[in-house]
């Protein structure tokens, strides 16, 4: 996967803003569970009521509060409570009338303060309140102070008057007394006394005419808009990131796919060798899309899921500290559930694409050699070889599957489990009011967003070692180091030797081969003129040809063309120099037509119709009612094989380049064919320079030059007549095939 990285590069913008957008789309997520925890501690526990030190307050509430307030807390108030008037007769007294309908003429109203200070004035307040509690229980101890008990045992209902009334009895308790209530106050956890507060808070608010409900109403509805707008713009980040990662993932996809192919088209028939043609059709398709899911669910999975999981970690610490264990219990309870199963799995990851290559390589076969299976009736064989490719395969991705619904059935036992001891202890916790019902609720989602966050890491368990395996498959074309490679400064030909083909002193050897298959090749093949090789099978004729079109590299000596060197020269400029016609006529689905522009897309239809004349192709063109635009399917299996003989021959007729090298380019047609196509070919390469690579006496014995081979080396050379009497090997060949009076 490193190898490749530098495929993102041009897209590095892009993900930049992919990861961005999610860390947009993370923190939406998280802030839901704690909006939601308002909504339920503040909107519906606390009617709204989000801080415990009132925004107004009347004046005999303020004087009840501070009897319970230390000095410093009494300071605090006083420096941030502002003493107002309702009955002033301005657009100021109509304000506070609007606002406190009941009020008297007089009340406090809370300044604009920093944080800060509000969490101080909070604190100021619940612990006040904490204190009159615990104050009036010690006092209600007193014989005949029963309602101080009931006031204090009925906090939720808290009658004011009857606490006003007790004023003057509430200015006798000792400051002793008041600190010892203080302290124990204090020493309770802060959720009690904010409770406590907020209680204290809505009895205030309910003598100023403050309507509670409407409060509580308001409060719900701007937190439900809050979270509603959060949901929207989370929802906007998943769709621009799915977007992005999708377009990210394609173009990787398209710019692997390109080299790839590209690098292919490079490649010797050495690198070839390396690879079978069923892997590299693999490795073109299967394993750059196996790369481009990975990075379309990747971008989003493992970005998001360490920032969900990090971030859930640290709300849920925020809601309950004393609940984390659950959630280091269920994370370590995972984590070694995905190892266990990734441990069992992961072997089988690796050799899945092996399995694909294996079942590309089958189907391969059977289609490309269907008429030779139905020939010797062996497609029970081949049946019983592609059901074994494909069980394989089919076994392999069971075992995954079932490895990974293991995993999600774990997961999703895990998750129910953990939501019950959450429950469990947190039901406990809101019991001893140290805990309240919305933040176990937001405790509780996020732990399951934790939960979920280390399942999308499992999940990418899935693809990533599939995709590795696929990035090492496909540096392995793109890391082929092909030994024909073009020199840093060609040279140009020289014009004055055009289509002039030199071979001197040639030593050749294929690749782990024991022996040379060309041993001191020395001849020369001159414009205008025909020059024929003829030898046995495996005598090396074919790599003659091979190595004109540079299509190896020799060990030793020098291949010049127009006097150069081939490998001081482009290949490009070397191959536009050459009509290549190969023993096997391979032919590109289209047209007639398109496959004979094939070497020169801007050929008029004239010189493809001489062409197609010179290669006598045309009775069966013309016989064809759509002519030059007769369709020609894949591999031209259309066509007969002389048809696709002679076609290549036009192909490389239209062309007319300055050198033909012709690979028992006529082995497929019948003599009367071969007869007429030789004598038109004469006429139409006028000076150019012609080779035949040929098996039939016939077909070469009108050249000017005939070379003989023989284990790869030059066992005669001259003209037919020549070589009958002086080549015992070209003799042997010739009166195989001619009879007494031709051999005469």
């Amino acid at each position: 996967m490193i190898k490749l990285r530098g495929y993102l590069k041009p897209f590095a913008a892009g993900l930049l803003i992919a990861i961005v957008l999610l860390f947009g789309q993370a923190m939406s997520d998280l802030n839901l569970p704690n909006f939601m925890s308002k909504i339920v501690n503040i909107g519906i526990q606390q009617n709204g009521i989000d801080s415990t030190a009132p925004a107004a307050i009347s004046e005999s509430g303020m004087t009840l509060i501070k009897t319970f307030m230390t000095d410093d807390e009494k300071t605090l108030v006083n420096d941030n409570y502002t003493l107002v008037s309702s009955s002033e007769s301005n657009e100021k007294g109509q304000k506070y009338i609007d606002l406190y309908p009941s009020a008297e003429n007089k009340l406090y109203v809370k300044n604009n303060a920093d944080k800060s200070i509000s969490k101080s004035l909070d604190d100021a307040f619940g612990s006040a309140t904490g204190t009159m509690m615990y104050a009036m229980k010690d006092f209600a101890e007193n014989p005949g102070q029963s309602t101080a008990s009931n006031a204090a045992d009925n906090l939720k209902e808290i009658d004011l008057a009857k606490l006003y009334q007790m004023q003057p009895m509430l200015n006798m308790i000792s400051k002793q007394t008041i600190s010892n209530a203080h302290d124990e106050a204090i020493a309770n956890d802060a959720t009690i006394l904010n409770q406590m507060g907020i209680y204290m808070t809505k009895a205030f608010y309910t003598e100023l005419g403050i309507d509670v409900s409407h409060m509580q109403t308001s409060y719900i509805i701007r937190i439900g808009l809050f979270m509603l707008t959060i949901a929207l713009l989370g929802g906007a980040a998943t769709i621009l990131v799915s977007l992005i990662s999708s377009r990210i993932a394609a173009g990787v996809a398209r710019n692997l796919r390109k080299d790839v192919f590209a690098k292919i088209e490079k490649f010797s028939p050495n690198a070839f060798g390396k690879f079978s043609t069923a892997s590299l059709i693999t490795r073109c398709t299967n394993d750059i899309t196996q790369i481009q899911m990975l990075l379309m669910i990747g971008i989003r999975m493992i970005c998001y899921a360490p920032i969900m999981a990090t971030g859930g970690i640290i709300m849920a610490l925020k809601k309950s500290v004393s609940m984390s264990w659950i959630i280091a219990v269920a994370v370590i309870t995972l984590v070694g559930l995905i190892m266990i199963v990734m441990a069992i799995a992961m072997p089988k990851f690796k050799i899945m694409q092996q399995l694909v290559d294996k079942l590309n390589l089958v189907s391969r076969e059977n289609l490309s050699g269907m008429m030779v299976i139905r020939a010797f009736a062996t497609q029970q064989h081949e049946k019983d070889r592609f059901e074994k490719a494909n069980d394989d395969i089919t076994k392999t991705q069971l075992f995954i599957g079932r490895s990974m619904v293991s995993l999600m059935t774990g997961i999703m036992l895990m998750m129910n489990c953990i939501t019950l001891v959450i429950v469990w202890v947190g039901a406990h916790q809101i019991a001893a009011s140290s805990m309240q019902v919305g933040d176990m609720m937001a405790f509780m989602q996020y732990a399951m967003q934790i939960i979920m966050s280390f399942m999308m890491i499992s999940m990418m368990f899935l693809f990533v070692p599939r995709a590795a395996v696929s990035a090492v498959r496909i540096s392995e074309v793109l890391a082929v180091d092909d030994l024909i490679k073009d020199p840093e400064n060609p040279k140009d030909f020289d014009e004055t030797k055009k289509g002039l083909v030199e071979f001197k002193n040639v030593f050749f050897r294929y690749d782990n081969a024991d022996e040379d298959a060309l041993c001191d090749i020395t001849f020369t093949a001159k414009p205008g003129q025909t020059t024929a090789i003829i030898g046995s099978t495996g005598s090396g004729k074919s790599t003659i040809a091979n190595l004109i079109m540079r299509f190896y590299d020799i060990r030793n000596g020098e291949i010049r063309v127009d006097g150069v060197d081939i490998r001081q020269v482009a290949q490009k400029d070397l191959r536009s120099k050459i009509g290549y016609v190969p023993q096997k006529g391979v032919l590109l689905s289209g047209t007639i037509s398109t496959n004979l522009k094939y070497g020169k897309k801007e050929a008029a239809d004239d010189e493809i119709q001489t062409a197609a004349q010179v290669a006598q192709a045309m009775d069966f063109i013309s016989d064809n009612e759509h002519k030059f635009e007769a369709p020609i399917t894949q591999g031209g299996t259309n066509v007969s094989g002389g048809q696709k003989q002679r076609l290549s021959i036009a192909r490389a007729l239209v062309a007319k380049p300055e050198i033909y090298i012709f690979d028992d380019s006529f082995s497929a047609l019948d003599f009367k064919t071969d007869v007429a196509l030789r004598k038109a070919l004469k006429e139409h390469t006028g000076d150019s320079t012609v080779i035949v690579v040929g098996q039939r006496i016939s077909t070469i014995k009108n050249a000017e030059q005939i070379i003989v081979l023989d284990e790869g080396k030059i066992v005669g050379r001259g003209t037919h007549k020549e070589l009958l009497k002086n080549c015992d090997e070209y003799y042997e060949i010739a009166s195989s095939q001619l009879t007494q009076e031709e051999l005469a």
